[in-house]
């Protein structure tokens, strides 16, 4: 009993920090672009986290707009920044898009899986 006494405090210190970590989706991407003749617009995003079990290595993010999903790729030289290049009708002043990122993370010994979900963003297309 006294053991428990001893390690209740730790375990609560623990689930604590655990508790403290956080991942944020940082939005890069102009509010607006020129009109591009290709129809293609560069999105940007960065990803923040102080969760030292996150597996940078996992990380999968998209831009979503309406119901389509756009992958991005990690841009060069750089370790927590993504981009693509998404399309943009030219009948269309503008879209609405947010980020998704899924990644895996580690927990006790076992792989476990997550997802974020930016909020939404405009791009206006002039």
């Amino acid at each position: 009993m006294a053991i428990m006494k001893k390690l209740f405090p730790m375990v609560l210190l623990a689930l604590y920090v655990a508790g403290c970590a956080s991942t944020n989706i940082i939005n890069l991407t102009p509010t607006q672009y020129p009109r591009n003749p290709s129809g293609q617009y560069l999105v940007e995003m960065q990803i923040e986290s102080d969760q030292k079990t996150l597996r940078p290595d996992s990380v999968n993010p998209y831009v979503v707009i309406g119901d389509k999903q756009y992958p991005m790729r990690q841009t060069r030289k750089t370790h927590n920044r993504w981009e693509a290049m998404v399309p943009v009708g030219a009948d269309k002043s503008g879209i609405a898009f947010h980020f998704k990122v899924d990644y895996k993370y580690d927990r006790f010994g076992k792989s476990g899986e997550g997802s974020l979900r930016s909020q939404d963003y405009p791009l206006v297309i002039k």
